[in-house]
């Protein structure tokens, strides 16, 4: 059994290339696969690594960092490696917004049964802070979706917004929506809130009959999308456009498996369509001789 733990911490952090290389090291002793963005304001990462290791990779990585607690964790199970490889990455910001958090905000957080009385509330707004294609594969009732593709382009949407109105914000796993409120803050907002622990922590806390969300969420795994109680959903990946798909789709007649489905078949060029085959045909004969393929999904 392998555990999948997402966290992030904002704190002043120095010296990045060296914790760059003692996290580097701790990957390759421990196997562990993901992603870890390490940012002169704090870090950020989603993990995978077999769950008798877990006591002993908290350990590391608060002894690495020097913190005593993340701000924000999250933990939830899977049969296989949810990541095909481990990344550390040093970036200017753990989320892309032209503004450093200095220290994290938390007296607008809402637990996941103060967000679902807050949300039936009149006259709030609630705004999915996601990508659009996140959206698209699963909600709050009634959220808005800005339909923005990138997250720095939500101070030009943050503009069209009322500074007196009761906003409450939702992501993942938190740390969007902490950036976010964090930037209206400063410009002026003084009614923010935000879900506390992302759509993760609500799925994991609320049970299905008492839950406002419709829908998977989708993570950036090989789950692809998880349902209450964190399990894993019934969504796949597009080899094509690298977005979710459904069953459905894929009984589309604008589908290839490995090449394209029903919303980018028309949008790739011919070399595309000539190099995704050439992938397909390679992961076909792997399967048929019984070797394992780079862009496997274990299940």
């Amino acid at each position: 059994m392998y555990s999948i733990l997402g966290f992030y911490k904002f704190k002043k952090l120095t010296t990045l290339k060296s914790k760059q290389i003692i996290l580097d090291r701790l990957f390759t002793e421990n196997d562990i696969r993901g992603t870890i963005i390490i940012s002169y304001e704090g870090l950020n990462g989603t993990i995978s690594f077999k769950s008798n290791k877990f006591n002993n990779i908290i350990k590391s990585l608060k002894k690495i960092f020097n913190i005593k607690k993340f701000d924000n964790e999250n933990l939830s199970k899977y049969k296989f490696q949810a990541f095909h490889k481990g990344k550390i990455k040093i970036k200017s910001e753990l989320v892309p917004l032209g503004i450093k958090i200095k220290k994290k905000i938390s007296d607008n957080e809402l637990t996941p049964n103060e967000w679902n009385r807050f949300i039936k509330r009149k006259n709030t707004i609630i705004i999915d802070t996601r990508k659009n294609f996140e959206f698209k594969v699963g909600t709050f009732k009634d959220s808005i979706n800005p339909e923005l593709n990138s997250f720095r382009e939500f101070p030009k949407y943050f503009k069209t917004l009322n500074k007196n109105q009761e906003i409450g914000m939702f992501c993942t796993g938190g740390i969007r929506c902490e950036k976010a409120s964090y930037y209206l803050r400063k410009k002026g907002f003084k009614n923010v809130y935000q879900l506390k622990g992302g759509i993760i922590n609500y799925l994991d806390k609320i049970n299905k009959k008492d839950s406002n969300w419709k829908g998977d969420c989708f993570v950036f795994d090989n789950r692809v999308s998880i349902k209450h109680s964190l399990k894993p959903g019934n969504l796949s990946i597009c080899a094509g456009c690298r977005e979710p798909i459904t069953k459905n789709d894929t009984k589309s007649k604008n589908f290839e498996e490995g090449v394209s489905c029903p919303n980018c078949f028309n949008k790739l060029t011919n070399v595309q369509v000539k190099r995704f085959r050439m992938r397909q045909k390679q992961i076909k004969i792997a399967k048929r001789t019984g070797k394992k393929y780079f862009y496997q999904r274990e299940s």
